[in-house]
């Protein structure tokens, strides 16, 4: 009889901590993110963003085929293309979809008012694609750009640079909030006596007759804002180049590839925090609880080798206070 009961108590303990083991051998679940990006597959930017995403995901413990998967959508700007993406991602039912370009979410969220959004180098406010920075109230939060008075201190950094310069083509996209705010601030802070020139970037064409035409006259300098400029960053800079133009950019990666002077937030810093806002929403808060943050991290980058070959002598002053000096 003892050992009956025994057998049974043996059998019972054994049966009860079957599930237990069953649910230890079970995998983990692999979470999905989708990306939307306004950069081209093999733009060298885009490879570094998305290798700083991956590596801050990594630092957080999530392990690309283990326990996340990641789905990429790249469109080079065109507009076609995002919308398509778009509604492509969202039909996967992802767990987050996260948004590169000021192009970008504006298309998922009219794909989803549900699925999470993160998103990266965007006007949220202006666009309408949030309530506020402090409280998003929707179902996407992320990081700004920067505040469009940036564009009065590529100005100052033109004309410190290049002196005798009389007139300033601004080369925008007209079709982007920040390409026609950031002209409206440049126009507004000109000194009297100098002739601004706005220059469309819509296609390649466009950029070229433009600027062509422009460099027909002396004592000229360029400026070029952010937005859709960053698919044509490599014509501008050989035109600028070519028609000898001393010229401003947004972001760092103009500098590395030739361009004279650049002044902006950094790129990648954004991108690991956006990495960090995706975490937290995999692991439970809403995008409605996440305030929308500003840059914090701005880089002053000139490229000396340029200069050089504009003939333009960069004043010690200005090279003291660059994060960068390109050789």
């Amino acid at each position: 009889m003892m050992r009956r009961r025994a057998f049974i108590t043996l059998l019972g303990s054994a049966a009860a901590a079957w599930p237990l083991a069953a649910r230890a051998q079970q995998p983990e679940r692999v979470r999905l993110i989708g990306v939307l990006s306004v950069f081209a597959k093999d733009d060298p930017e885009a490879t570094t963003r998305e290798a700083a995403f991956q590596q801050t995901l990594a630092d957080l413990g999530w392990t690309i085929g283990r326990n996340v998967r990641i789905d990429y959508r790249r469109t080079g700007g065109d507009t076609d293309s995002l919308r398509k993406y778009a509604a492509e991602l969202v039909a996967l039912a992802p767990d987050v979809i996260l948004t590169h370009g000021s192009q970008a979410v504006g298309p998922v969220l009219q794909q989803t008012r549900t699925v999470p959004i993160v998103f990266v180098s965007v006007d949220p406010v202006g666009s309408g694609h949030v309530a506020s920075l402090a409280r998003p109230g929707g179902n996407a939060t992320g990081f700004t750009q920067f505040e469009y008075r940036i564009a009065g201190k590529w100005l100052e950094l033109l004309q410190e640079i290049a002196p005798s310069i009389s007139q300033v083509a601004v080369i925008r996209d007209p079709r982007t909030g920040p390409g026609i705010a950031q002209f409206a601030v440049i126009q507004a802070l000109a000194p009297v006596g100098l002739e601004l020139f706005p220059a469309n970037a819509i296609s390649a064409g466009e950029i070229e007759r433009g600027i062509a035409t422009f460099a027909r006259s002396p004592n000229g300098g360029l400026i070029v804002t952010s937005g859709g400029t960053a698919f044509h960053r490599n014509l501008i800079i050989s035109l600028a180049a070519r028609h000898r133009l001393p010229a401003v950019y947004p972001y760092r990666y103009y500098s590395t590839a030739g361009g004279l002077i650049s002044y902006g937030p950094s790129t990648i810093e954004p991108v690991r925090r956006a990495a960090g806002y995706v975490d937290r929403i995999l692991k439970g808060e809403k995008p409605a609880d996440l305030p929308v943050q500003a840059p914090t991290k701005y880089e002053l980058v000139i490229n000396l080798k340029t200069a050089r070959a504009l003939g333009l002598d960069v004043p010690p002053t200005l090279l003291a206070r660059a994060d960068e000096v390109i050789e």
